[in-house]
């Protein structure tokens, strides 16, 4: 009989063991890609997305619905990830069949982000980032286990994919990629409050919106 489970209620440990997962050291960002400069126009409207998630932080926690609309929405929009060929799409619901194992992980992606103006989950379609939200008070590795579920859909047609997990606040990356056995990598924290480290979270983002540009690696 196969056994349902549900991404959300599994622990880091529970992920790394079902889907045999194994943490690597992170490298450095330029070891990724190439950070462009952002113009005056991208500073001033990262100040405004800031100003406003200060706001709302002030007057309490800021739920995760809040946290997509107010934040990570507004900053993909202005990273690049609005223009074609990309296509979003949220709260998809898809099935993660576990390997060697009688067991079917089950989800909820919140923000997904693939190339191709047809693209849809489960077509072979680039995989540029996937999203994991939660709400202000919720340090954003919490949701760590459930971004590596989902990301790890990605690589049966795929050589990586970048995730992200965030509060609105804290922003962690994770880049997980394909190989005997799978990895993740978790990078440095970025932070939209301080103003050095969103300018680089900006950066980071547009970075890797350009990657729906790279070649399908497929097995």
């Amino acid at each position: 009989m196969t056994q349902n489970l549900e991404a959300s209620q599994l622990s880091l440990n529970d992920v790394c063991r079902l889907l045999k997962l194994e943490e690597r050291e992170a490298d450095a960002w330029n070891d990724f890609f190439y950070r462009e400069p952002l113009s005056e126009f991208e500073q001033q409207e990262l100040v405004k997305i800031r100003n406003n998630f200060r706001r709302y932080l002030a007057a309490g926690k800021v739920s995760e619905e809040l946290v997509k609309f107010l934040v990570v929405s507004p900053l993909m929009g202005l990273t690049g990830f609005f223009d074609v060929p990309v296509v979003l799409t949220m709260e998809d619901s898809i099935p993660i069949e576990v390997e060697d194992e009688d067991t079917l992980i089950k989800g909820r992606l919140d923000i997904l982000a693939v190339n191709g103006p047809d693209a849809e989950i489960g077509a072979t379609q680039f995989w540029i980032l996937v999203v994991e939200a939660k709400n202000s008070a919720i340090a954003p590795l919490t949701g760590l286990p459930q971004l590596l579920t989902y990301a790890y859909k990605s690589l049966q047609q795929q050589s990586s994919v970048w995730g992200l997990t965030t509060n609105g606040e804290s922003y962690r990356f994770v880049r997980v990629t394909r190989g005997n056995p799978c990895t993740y990598q978790i990078l440095p924290e970025l932070n939209l409050i301080d103003k050095e480290r969103s300018l680089l979270l900006a950066q980071v983002l547009k970075a890797i919106c350009k990657l729906q540009n790279v070649q399908l690696q497929i097995a």
